[in-house]
């Protein structure tokens, strides 16, 4: 186990979810890197804003929770990122994802190329592969990276913003493939295999891809994490959601947290399903953690 603060990039889009109570913050990358740098990492957000008064406010408001903000572009023709989202009686959102916006316009820099040479982890997701233009850049930087550097697709199906090709490409260049209960039985017959059950699904992904972790996240019923040799599951945390919009970043994020530290599968799953539980216990995808810290408040879950 080491103590080290590890550099973690959020590979992808920041956006504005727009809520019926006002706009929040957020984009799985950027809430993963929050999260992140709560933990105790350098959380560092590698994406795209407009120069208009929605990026504006987003670097400003990421600066201020002391993310790394040097890294996010700014496009001269396309807007920032917005999401409509309207949250359902048990607090599961639904998202109208706007198109032809900032991210979906990620350029390959000098900047970018320094940055993915000093990664400790990058995290990616499928959304942000939509537009051609970012997904060569997302490929671009993910092979441009250290060897050692942890490598984690966050497969994050959004409406049909996803193809075989996109998702089987991810996970040959990922080593952690993170996805919930319900996208891995769609990500089995994206590849036409047979899906029986979460471990024989799980396994057949580890094979056909040659992965080293694959996490499947079950909600409020905890998750299940494996490799070739071990699997753990954990039965999650029974709690008050208020909305789960960025609970399965802030999982990630704590998932990634623990891996980089050698820590084993019981305490990874432990600390993803806290800091989880945390964030949808509370409004948004970046919550305050107050004066107590994030790891006070994750104290109190369960």
């Amino acid at each position: 186990m080491t103590n080290r603060r590890n550099k973690v990039v959020g590979l992808g889009e920041i956006l504005w979810d727009m809520l019926p109570e006002g706009k929040k913050l957020g984009g799985a990358p950027a809430n993963f890197a929050y999260i992140s740098t709560l933990l105790g990492d350098e959380g560092v957000v590698a994406s795209r804003v407009a120069g208009d008064t929605l990026g504006n406010e987003a670097t400003r408001h990421l600066d201020a929770l002391g993310v790394t903000t040097e890294f996010v572009q700014r496009d001269p023709s396309h807007p920032t990122g917005t999401v409509k989202v309207e949250v359902d009686q048990a607090g599961q959102p639904k998202f109208e994802i706007a198109e032809g916006v900032a991210w979906d316009f990620l350029a390959w820099t000098q900047d970018w190329k320094r940055l993915a040479a000093t990664a400790d982890a990058i995290c990616f997701g499928s959304l942000a592969q939509r537009a051609q233009t970012s997904r060569s850049t997302i490929c671009q930087f993910l092979t441009t990276a250290r060897k050692d550097a942890v490598r984690v697709f966050d497969v994050n199906l959004r409406q049909a913003f996803f193809t075989e090709e996109i998702v089987a490409t991810s996970m040959k260049i990922a080593n952690i493939v993170k996805l919930n209960h319900e996208e891995l039985p769609k990500i089995m017959e994206l590849f036409g295999l047979e899906h029986q059950d979460e471990i024989a699904s799980s396994k057949s992904l580890l094979d056909l891809h040659d992965l080293s972790l694959i996490c499947v996240t079950r909600g409020s019923g905890g998750s299940l994490l494996m490799t070739r040799h071990d699997l753990h599951e954990h039965p999650g945390y029974r709690i008050q959601v208020t909305d789960a919009i960025g609970a399965g970043d802030a999982f990630t994020a704590g998932l990634v947290h623990e891996y980089l530290r050698g820590a084993s599968l019981p305490n990874m799953n432990e600390t993803a399903n806290r800091v989880g539980a945390w964030v949808a216990s509370r409004a948004g995808a970046m919550p305050s953690p107050g004066d107590g810290g994030v790891r006070a408040e994750m104290s109190k879950v369960g």
